[in-house]
């Protein structure tokens, strides 16, 4: 489902996106700040035990008091990514300033505030009382978590944003999002290999570049084994040298194709290669194409 404000009569505007909120996600009172109108956009994706939403919003705020609450109760645990700007979370205990890549849990049945002074961009998780309760996260009623940016928290908002990606084309495994996200809050190892191999992709591509990248890297940056992490990879058919390769040799496919003016030498070290001539031979290799063809090619369809 996707609700925007953009286009509708401005003195309606706070209004809808507040009704909207209250049957799609969390009940809200709105007020954006000075004489701005607010322009907002939410998509929003039940998933069969959680709900997951992006939201951008010009600068406002959003309360949820007790009547709010009373009214259009959520029984229900609310996840915050801030993607961009600062935002603050006032409650009972205090304020909290939140800052890109970090992540706010709370209790979206507890009174809180939220204050958007640069507009907004996040991604949020309702998740159900039940199910929280299931995952063994802090008892309720919750008091608000903050969590920093880390491999972890950087993938669970990779899988949460391509769960609401139209284009992704891929399914999100709901059950290895949860044991992720426990993994999260609760400050512990994810339990499912699924969620284990998806944070080893994703610290692969956060260092790909390096050329030092190994299985041992991986495994002692992500907190497993060495051995644990070959069988996560061989649980998805493939070995982490093997993986490694795989990718290497396809971003530098990808660079390649966008005909910049660099060289094949500089593009194999942008990839992790530590010799060029290595990085040709795997890519005639994969490809049955000489990188420098590749390169050539796209030049000329540029020119």
């Amino acid at each position: 489902m996707r609700f925007s404000t953009v286009g509708l009569p401005e003195g309606q505007r706070i209004a809808l996106w507040e009704e909207h909120n209250a049957e799609a996600l969390i009940g809200l009172r709105c007020r954006s700040l000075g004489d701005r109108i607010l322009n907002a956009t939410e998509i929003n994706l039940q998933l069969p035990r959680v709900h997951v939403a992006r939201v951008h919003g010009s600068p406002h705020v959003v309360e949820r008091p007790q009547a709010e609450i009373r009214r259009v109760p959520s029984d229900a645990v609310a996840c915050y990514f801030n993607l961009a700007g600062e935002a603050f979370f006032y409650h009972d205990d205090g304020v909290h300033l939140l800052h890109p890549g970090q992540l706010l849990v709370c209790d979206a049945d507890q009174p809180f505030m939220r204050g958007f002074s640069r507009g907004l961009e996040e991604l949020a998780v309702k998740i159900p009382h039940t199910v929280w309760n299931d995952l063994g996260g802090r008892a309720l009623p919750l008091q608000p978590i903050v969590v920093d940016s880390g491999v972890q928290t950087r993938t669970l908002v990779t899988l949460v944003a391509r769960a609401l990606s139209c284009e992704s084309g891929v399914s999100v495994d709901e059950d290895v999002l949860l044991d992720l996200l426990a993994a999260v809050v609760t400050n512990r190892e994810p339990s499912l290999a699924g969620a284990h191999l998806i944070i080893a992709k994703a610290y692969v591509e956060e260092h790909l570049a390096d050329p030092g990248l190994s299985a041992a890297r991986i495994a002692r940056g992500i907190g497993i084994s060495e051995r644990h992490l070959s069988r996560v990879f061989a649980s998805g058919g493939t070995s982490v040298p093997r993986y490694l390769m795989q990718r290497r040799l396809d971003r530098a496919r990808a660079l390649l194709q966008m005909g910049e003016q660099t060289t094949v030498a500089e593009i194999s070290a942008r990839c992790g290669f530590s010799s060029a001539a290595h990085f040709s031979h795997r890519f005639k290799q994969r490809f049955d194409l000489r990188a420098s063809e590749v390169l050539r090619d796209a030049r000329a369809r540029s020119a």
